[in-house]
């Protein structure tokens, strides 16, 4: 079934090299001695990203056991997805012999690519990594197009935080709510590491995982009550999106407070996500088989929308959840589900932030949504994404390299009629991270 609530952690930029004790275990053969085997194999990057050339004549067995076939295309599509299709090798320089950088332009930047090719009579490729891609006249005001351009309904914030302050970049639609997903367990998160500051619980406090839900990552088929960490659970819900390590939260610490820290982070409608469901109720009541109470939760105001969970809490199991539905598209991302604009975002990434816990970054930092390469100019960078059918929001916190400056880059994208698709977005995103990272900052206004 699709994954609701899956992370849009996806890795756009996986470092492709085989490990240096793979590459020992290649068998050593005769070096060829007319053509370059690494000019060669350079020289038909483009070919491979193009789907010309098939995986298996281009990477050596033990390239292919590191990196799949599917992983492989999934890189490359993502590459695809950022920076255009593949046009032209600018330039390949050797290092030694069977090593070296390859230049290789897309539609919209070029790539750097270093490349290793094995000694092998078939000379294929043992490691490939991409460390870097440059955009060229690349711009807010290009990627706000062809965000808005997007089906649907979409927004986006880029902005420095000084202290409590919000310096926008660059925005489109910043006040309006959309369907964000798994992006509210930044806001469980905020409220474990509160509660573990005012001395309430520990990091290191052993629970029960009590919960078990869909798109589970970490905790499919784990036995309940098998004890584990409130740090471990953290780090499965963000990094992972585990929806059982999410639930098994959201009933230990309770709802009101996840929802106090809402309304004290800034959300401007907090209403939208009260009460907070649970990924298992947010399942339930998309689904079929909660025809009858779907209608009413939607209809009712706070309080009844309290009563009804509460009333039906036995009913609203992962026991009746009806997959099925969510296997043709989207399911009333309009009115069921969690709900945040591009500022409420801001606003919780400032309060995220002043809260100091190392575990807390920690945790947003295990997958940092973009891989090493769009990283690079980042000192941090903790992230955290959402998606179901017809949704998907990307979240960024991060400090820059060159000046220490903070920034959040967050967007959504809503289309209640028909799936979104991954790449494109996740490419835009990080085109936004990139303009971030080198964007002059003005000083406020005195």
């Amino acid at each position: 079934m699709t994954r609701l609530l899956a992370s849009t952690a996806i890795a756009v930029t996986i470092a492709l090299c085989t490990p240096s004790v793979t590459l020992a275990l290649q068998p050593p053969a005769p070096a060829p001695t007319t053509d370059s085997a690494f000019d060669k194999r350079a020289a038909q990057l483009v070919d491979l990203l193009a789907g010309r050339i098939a995986y298996t004549d281009y990477f050596d067995p033990h390239f292919q056991a590191a990196v799949p076939e599917p992983q492989f295309k999934a890189f490359s599509a993502s590459l695809i997805a950022q920076y255009g299709n593949p046009v032209a090798i600018d330039r390949a320089t050797r290092t030694h012999g069977r090593s070296g950088t390859v230049l290789l332009r897309f539609e919209r930047g070029i790539a750097t690519v270093l490349l290793d090719v094995g000694a092998a009579a078939d000379a294929r490729v043992t490691g490939l990594r991409v460390t870097g891609v440059t955009v060229a006249n690349d711009s807010f005001d290009k990627i706000a197009a062809e965000i808005a351009a997007l089906p649907g309904q979409t927004g986006f914030l880029v902005a420095e935080l000084d202290g409590t302050a919000i310096r926008p970049l660059a925005s489109a639609a910043p006040d309006r709510q959309f369907a964000i997903g798994s992006t509210i367990k930044l806001y469980i998160l905020d409220e474990l590491a509160a509660q573990v500051a005012a001395g309430k619980r520990r990091w290191s406090d052993v629970v029960p995982l009590s919960h078990l839900s869909f798109s589970s990552t970490a905790t499919a088929n784990w036995p309940v009550g098998t004890p584990v960490t409130l740090q471990t659970l953290a780090n499965w819900m963000i990094s992972a999106s585990d929806n059982g390590a999410t639930d098994t939260l959201i009933h230990l610490i309770g709802r009101a407070p996840i929802e106090a820290r809402m309304r004290a982070a800034g959300h401007k409608d907090p209403s939208r996500n009260t009460p907070l469901l649970t990924t298992v109720e947010a399942f339930a009541l998309k689904g079929d088989n909660f025809a009858d109470l779907r209608p009413l939760f939607v209809r009712g105001d706070d309080a009844a929308q309290r009563r009804l969970i509460e009333s039906n809490r036995k009913r609203l199991i992962l026991a009746n959840v009806d997959g099925v539905s969510f296997t043709e598209g989207p399911r009333f991302i309009d009115s069921l589900g969690w709900f945040a604009s591009p500022n409420d975002i801001a606003r919780l990434m400032v309060d995220l932030r002043a809260r100091g816990s190392k575990p807390l970054l920690a945790a947003m930092a295990i997958n940092n949504g973009v891989g090493p390469v769009a990283a690079a100019d980042w000192s941090y960078l903790g992230y955290k994404g959402g998606s179901e059918n017809g949704v998907l929001s990307m979240s960024l916190l991060g400090q820059r390299k060159s000046d220490g400056k903070w920034f959040v880059v967050t967007g959504s994208w809503n289309n209640p009629d028909a799936n979104v698709a991954t790449e494109p977005f996740v490419g835009l995103v990080t085109r936004l991270l990139a303009l971030a990272a080198n964007q002059a900052v003005k000083p406020a206004a005195r």
